[in-house]
């Protein structure tokens, strides 16, 4: 069974989101939208667009998305099988949260790495 099979998305906390994400906005030309991140659109070596995307996004520091970890990132890990990759986790005694997402987005879960990062896992939609 494949686990990770890429990155899916790169979430930080910053102590004044707006002003950060327009940091990023106009000196890196990141198009960060109200959501406060981006999408990149995946594409291949001529520039055509492909099935997937990269999210980034900046939270403010009060998030409690990134409960119960106190580090200030999140990495997103894209996996094919999400239930059997959870399955085989908790069969490994790794810490994993008991909550489970699934959406028009796809399939999410969370597992907290030895040194109390939560890592986020997600299985893309079919065709994505």
């Amino acid at each position: 069974m494949k686990r990770v099979t890429g990155i899916g998305g790169i979430f930080f906390k910053s102590k004044d989101a707006p002003s950060l994400q327009a940091w990023y906005k106009r000196h890196l030309g990141v198009d960060v939208q109200v959501w406060g991140g981006a999408a990149f659109t995946w594409t291949n070596a001529d520039g055509t667009p492909v099935a997937g995307t990269t999210a980034w996004s900046i939270h403010p520091q009060e998030s409690d998305h990134f409960a119960p970890s106190t580090a200030p990132f999140i990495v997103n890990y894209r996996v094919d099988d999400l239930h059997a990759l959870v399955k085989v986790l908790k069969e490994e005694g790794c810490h994993v949260l008991e909550k489970m997402d699934e959406s028009e987005y796809g399939k999410f879960a969370w597992v907290m790495d030895p040194e109390g990062n939560k890592v986020e896992l997600w299985q893309p939609p079919q065709g994505q």
